[in-house]
């Protein structure tokens, strides 16, 4: 098993940011009609800035490790720099070449953050 595969697996297992915020600012979800997999962010902002970051995800081991490692990079951006985060970003964040039949999987917290704002 190569790092990539090492590091999604710990994502998977050992989710960072998991959790609610009772008081969030801003919630956002999105689910893979294909299969199922669903993800809600909890965020907080303050002066523009987003201060705190959680989220829950009942997925597979592909969008749950994705939603993780995205929520790792938001903390101290703009939701406008969040709204610019690209696919090609989440699927270098991930590491591996990610079938066509997973690529909504991969790109499941990204499509919830896109909902920022509406």
């Amino acid at each position: 098993m190569d790092i990539y595969q090492e590091n999604i697996l710990d994502h998977y297992k050992n989710p960072r940011n998991w959790g609610e915020i009772e008081d969030a600012d801003l919630i956002v979800e999105s689910t893979n009609a294909s299969c199922g997999d669903m993800v809600k962010f909890f965020l907080k902002e303050e002066n523009g800035l987003i201060t705190d970051v959680k989220f829950k995800c009942l997925g597979c081991s592909i969008s749950t490790a994705a939603s993780s490692m995205l929520s790792e990079k938001l903390v101290g951006k703009t939701l406008e720099e969040i709204k610019r985060i690209s696919s090609e970003e989440i699927l270098e964040l991930l590491g591996i070449e990610i079938s066509p039949s997973r690529l909504k999987c991969a790109l499941l917290p990204l499509d919830a953050l896109k909902n920022l704002g509406k």
